[in-house]
């Protein structure tokens, strides 16, 4: 089980576009589009534009979802 010592743990590093570097709790976005700016959609309906293009931001969200192990896991029996 993942413990979090510290609330920043369960963030990802990005940027704004004025180039301000922030951290986003993962577990709050919902939706990722290139409009083209990177626009982030959170569960609570807020918008953040941000520097971080698409791909980067959903590799920081995968690489997070691996470090506390909700991705990348094998099914049973492969």
């Amino acid at each position: 089980m993942f413990t979090c010592k510290h609330p920043r743990h369960m963030m990802i590093e990005l940027k704004r576009l004025n180039g301000e570097e922030f951290t986003l709790n993962a577990f709050l976005v919902e939706q990722i589009q290139s409009l083209p700016d990177t626009t982030i959609t959170l569960t609570n309906g807020k918008k953040i534009v941000v520097q971080t293009s698409e791909e980067e931001v959903v590799h920081k969200i995968k690489a997070f979802y691996k470090q506390i192990g909700l991705f990348g896991m094998t099914k049973v029996g492969e």
